[in-house]
C-alpha cells in the first residue's frame, strides 16, 4: 500500500488539471438565440476538451510508467542491501562465535 504514495504524490497535480478539462464550459444559449446555432459551437468545445483530456491522460500515464519504473528499480536496489546486510550479519555471527570459542580456550586452558 505504501508504494501507492509516490504515485499518488505524482498524480495529484495533474488530476486537477484533467478535473478542469473534464468539466468544460459550454456556450449557453443567447438570450432569443437559436438552439441550432449554439449546439455546433458546444459540440466543438467538447471535443476540443475530449483532445486536450486524451493528452492529458497520455502525460499522466507516462508519469505513472516513470514513477513504477522508479518504484521498481528503488526496490532492487532495496533487495542488493538487504542481502548484503544479511551477509554482514552472518559474518558478524560467525565471528562473535570465534570470538567466544577463543575465550573459552584461553579460560580453559589457565
Amino acid at each position: 500500500m505504501a508504494a501507492f504514495l509516490p504515485v499518488l504524490k505524482v498524480a495529484l497535480p495533474y488530476i486537477t488539471q484533467i478535473v478542469s478539462a473534464a468539466v468544460p464550459m459550454f456556450t449557453t444559449k443567447p438570450p432569443g438565440g437559436k438552439l441550432e446555432e449554439v449546439v455546433p459551437q458546444q459540440i466543438r468545445e467538447l471535443q476540443a476538451a475530449v483532445s486536450h483530456n486524451a493528452e492529458a491522460v497520455k502525460g499522466l500515464a507516462l508519469q505513472l510508467k516513470e514513477t513504477i519504473e522508479g518504484v521498481d528499480k528503488a526496490a532492487a536496489q532495496l533487495q542488493q542491501q538487504i542481502m548484503f546486510l544479511r551477509r554482514l550479519a552472518v559474518g558478524a555471527v560467525v565471528v562473535a562465535m570465534v570470538a567466544i570459542g577463543v575465550a573459552v580456550w584461553a579460560l580453559s586452558g589457565q
